[in-house]
This record gives C-alpha cells, structure tokens and sequence, in this order.
C-alpha cells in the first residue's frame, strides 16, 4: 500500500504549511500529493505551484469538479501539467452534487449522473489520445457543439500540444453503488470519500470488475496525538459539515453513504440538525465510532494496528490528510 499525502482545498485563505507538507511527504517517500477544489480555491494551481518545488512525487486532483470545466478543458489543464512535471500527473474527477452544481457552477445537475460521467471521461481519453479529432454524440457533452443555439461551423479538432502520457490516470471520485461500479469499468481509480476497513463489503461488490493495476486510493485524516478523542474532532466536524450542508435534504449523497455503511438513523439527525442552523448539535451528534473508523488517530502504537486492517484489504493508495509532518514520518515507518 502506497502512502499519498490528501491537502484538500484552501479555507479562508491560502494554506502556508501545504508546500511545506508536500515536500515533506516526498522525502519521505510518498507516492503521491492531491489537492481538490470546492467553492473557493481550485485544484490546478497550487498543484502546478506543488510541482515547480518538487520533483518527483505523483501529483493528483482529489477532486477536480466536472462541473466547473469542459471535459476538454480539463483534459487541457491534465496535459499541460503532465508536461511541466515530467509525467507525474493523476487526474481524479468527481461530478459533485445539485447544491454545488447548480448553486455555484450555474448549470443543472444531470438527469443521468452516469451517463454525464461516462461522457465527460470518453472526452478527456479522446483528448489524452490524440489519434484523431475529439466528435462526441452526447447527451451532456457533444462535439463538436450541434445545439439548436449554434452556428453550425464548429469542427472537431485534435489539441495542439502533443501530451506526454496517453495513459495519463484517470480516476473518479464516486459514492453510490452504480457509480463505483462504472468507476470500475472506465477508470484507472476510485477515490473513495469515506472508506472502513471494517466495513469492506460496502464496496468490494461494486469495484470486482476493476482490471489489474485499478487503484483505490481513500482519504483518511491521521493524527498522532495522545487522546484520540482529540483527533476525532477534526474528523467529527468535518462529517457535519459533509454529512448536514453539503446537500438538500432531499438528495445528499454523503448523508446516503453514511447509512449504508450502518449508520442511518444518525446520518439523518446529523442532517436535520444541521439544516435546522443547529450545527455544533450536529457536529456534536456525529458518532465518534464512525468517524473513528475512518481515521487513524491516537498514540503510535493505535494508528499502528489500525493501519494494518487498511493493509489487508483492496486499498492501494491511502492518501492522508495530516495536519504535521511528526504524523507523516510515523505513517512512513510504519509503511514501509
């Protein structure tokens, strides 16, 4: 199992310590360092900014959101990167839900979220491959463009730039069953949200048609401290946050994650509390048994024996979000 280092999105500003912590996990010698985007800043450039300071660890969206690009853009985006640092380029996707879609993208989430999906990876393969000019007879992602709108001049087109890697990784981020399983079918990677090692029959029926080399690669927040109570927190609050606001009430595919993986009855309180402006209940309502699944926090010898149940299961990647290097050194001794 490869260690990646997870350093998310920025908050109110720019992160100071993440170029620190990314240089960090490659003298370590972790595999890989991801970034994501939400509502705020995006995944490209600091891992472009990532890039110019390092110079071999594999670089990796965790997520880039298909909403905000054309998938021919963000072929662009992939390829020009992949040249810049000498072939350590991954490019995960996710598709996000209605709240951010429509709410910040402006445009409607789709009817068929599969097939939105599918479309938009046969695109950026087709840009990647560069063996003939990009034509798609889409549902959501047609070109060239033959809506009722256009000019009808549009032709299809080949990218400029020749790209590094046809092969250039592809992987997505996916929650629901159909989802994961046409992740792995069409991907070279899934990137599990929340994933438990005690729980590994919530997924392993979805990705049993992934060919050799398909990489799983779940986020985990790891902390090395003496209570883990005191790690949970980071974790507990980030689950309200995830599992109460990023969603309706109707339709929030982390709340619908939650209770399958056992915990139905407080993903909803979670969620009413939540929306109701009640959100340090929230938080508070989160259960530390799940959030403890899903993390690696506590004394050395904790996150030791708990690592281990990551090592035995299909997960390939762990891509760890930690807030100190003292937390990734141990990650990497007890890796290696």
């Amino acid at each position: 199992m490869r260690l990646g280092l997870a350093l998310g999105y920025w908050g109110r500003s720019p992160a100071p310590h993440h170029l620190g912590l990314a240089r960090e996990a490659e003298q370590l010698g972790y595999h890989s360092v991801w970034t994501a985007e939400s509502w705020g800043s995006d995944a490209f450039t600091p891992l472009t900014w990532i890039a110019a300071h390092t110079s071999r660890i594999r670089l990796g969206t965790a997520v880039a959101q298909m909403a905000a690009r054309s998938p021919t853009a963000t072929a662009m985006h992939a390829l020009t990167l992949d040249h810049l640092s000498g072939g350590r380029m991954m490019l995960g996707l996710g598709l996000s839900g209605p709240q951010v879609v429509e709410g910040w993208y402006g445009r409607p989430f789709p009817k068929s979220p599969l097939t939105a999906t599918r479309e938009y990876i046969d695109v950026v393969r087709q840009v990647l491959r560069r063996a003939a000019p990009v034509e798609l007879t889409g549902d959501y992602h047609g070109l060239p463009y033959a809506g009722p709108d256009g000019t009808g001049l549009g032709r299809p087109l080949k990218p400029i730039t020749h790209p590094l890697r046809a092969d250039l990784p592809v992987l997505l981020g996916a929650e629901g069953p159909k989802n994961i399983t046409q992740t792995a079918a069409i991907a070279d990677g899934w990137l599990p949200l929340y994933w438990s090692p005690f729980r590994t029959d919530v997924y392993e029926g979805s990705i049993a048609g992934a060919a050799p080399g398909f990489m799983v690669a779940p986020m985990v927040r790891a902390q090395l401290c003496d209570d883990p109570a005191d790690g949970l927190a980071a974790v507990r609050m980030m689950l309200g946050f995830y599992i109460g606001g990023m969603g309706a009430k109707s339709r929030n595919f982390h709340a619908d994650l939650m209770a399958r993986m056992g915990y139905e009855e407080e993903a909803r309180r979670v969620q009413e509390l939540f929306l109701e402006g009640r959100r340090e209940e929230a938080v508070a309502a989160v259960p530390e048994a799940f959030a403890d699944e899903i993390s690696l926090v506590g004394p050395r010898e904790r996150i030791a024996e708990r690592l281990e149940l990551w090592r035995r299961g299909p997960v390939t990647d762990l891509l760890v979000t930690a807030p100190d290097p003292a937390t990734l050194r141990v990650l990497a001794e007890l890796n290696s």
